[in-house]
């Protein structure tokens, strides 16, 4: 499968810069080995903080419900 940066960085939120941005695949993985979500998963708002534990995200998704 071919990878679509410039499809991706279009939609991607993450407000990092970040060497990985529109490389879904690498982001997911990068994230994943740090034991992290990556920032795209969470709300504008919440991505800000640059907090990516599971733990962030699982408290600021529950408010979502």
């Amino acid at each position: 499968m071919e990878c679509k940066q410039n499809v991706n960085i279009e939609y991607c939120t993450c407000t990092a810069d970040c060497s990985n941005r529109g490389l879904c695949c690498q982001c997911v993985a990068h994230h994943r080995s740090l034991g992290q979500i990556p920032g795209c998963f969470f709300p504008k708002d919440a991505e800000k903080t640059y907090d990516r534990s599971v733990k962030y995200f699982v408290k600021v998704m529950s408010k979502q419900i």
